[in-house]
């Protein structure tokens, strides 16, 4: 018990301030590891070759088995190469999120659009939807922001028309030749319709009691996660409106709270209130009231 005591309490007499400082920066990088690989299917693979890992390791520690610890230690370094393979989506993703954050030309393009222009796509938006829920047909309306969606453009047919409720309307009646697909709204004008966009990689839909959110949410949340665009979806089934951004996904609006959380995303205070690089990067990683918003949706 003495010797115990004596290793702990020489331990502590050699623990600097550079021991605390190496903790906390290998401590938040596993957290934000972590975090970014929240409600992913990467996070179950990352478990299981952790434990793997691990499971080597005291295996051949404890037991001296000298032809198979050479061949695990020669196996090992092979993962060095292996992991950016293995989770390259979610590096990408990441390096997108990290990327968008010191991105503020969306900034200045928001505020130099003109505003009153803006809140007539808005209200065509808002007003469409409704139109559309009530009807229980299903509707993808993608809205850039500062990240361009010119390779998902090229999918669709070209538009370049004025938004409008009738337009948006027409387009997503059943059957007719442009409903299957979404549109992109860039700049107050509807550029194009009918394009493809890529499916969500990550796994909350697959786990959602709610099983009529099929190819369209997924859409709404892959367009999402590639860029800082802002996707509204009416569901064909049920006539529910939800909104996506950052990959999380705000369900069950009505329209109150729809024309609510569209005028807060494309509300340039923050950034007149002189919000940070520092904050705008953090925020990454922290709850935000989209978050908190979609919560109360749920």
């Amino acid at each position: 018990m003495i010797d115990i005591y004596n290793d702990i309490l020489f331990l502590f007499q050699r623990f600097g301030w550079t021991d605390i400082l190496d903790i906390i920066l290998v401590t938040s990088i596993f957290y934000l590891l972590l975090m970014l690989l929240r409600d992913t299917e990467a996070l179950v693979l990352l478990r299981g070759v952790f434990f793997i890992i691990v499971l080597l390791v005291v295996f051949t520690s404890v037991v001296d088995l000298p032809a198979f610890s050479w061949l695990i230690s020669t196996i090992l370094p092979a993962l060095a190469f292996a992991i950016p393979v293995i989770f390259a989506p979610e590096i990408r993703r990441a390096l997108e999120r990290v990327g968008r954050a010191g991105n503020v030309d969306f900034m200045t393009r928001t505020q130099d659009v003109n505003k009153k222009q803006l809140k007539q796509t808005l209200q065509a938006i808002i007003s469409a939807s409704g139109r559309l829920s009530e009807r229980h047909h299903g509707a993808l309306i993608v809205i850039q922001r500062g990240q361009g969606l010119g390779e998902y453009i090229q999918t669709g047919v070209p538009m370049n028309a004025e938004v409008t409720p009738e337009l948006l309307l027409q387009i997503f009646y059943p059957n007719t030749p442009l409903h299957d697909g979404a549109v992109i709204i860039v700049d107050n004008r509807l550029v194009a319709a009918s394009c493809v966009l890529p499916l969500s990689a990550i796994g909350v839909l697959n786990r959602s009691p709610d099983r009529t959110m099929g190819l369209r949410h997924r859409a709404a949340l892959g367009i999402s996660e590639v860029s800082d665009a802002i996707a509204v979806v009416v569901s064909e089934e049920t006539g529910s409106i939800s909104v996506s951004h950052r990959g999380k996904m705000i369900r069950r609006l009505n329209m109150e709270r729809l024309q609510n959380t569209l005028h807060a995303f494309f509300q340039p205070a923050a950034f007149a209130e002189g919000k940070s690089l520092f904050s705008r990067l953090l925020s990454i990683f922290t709850p935000s009231d989209e978050d908190l918003l979609k919560e109360e949706g749920e």
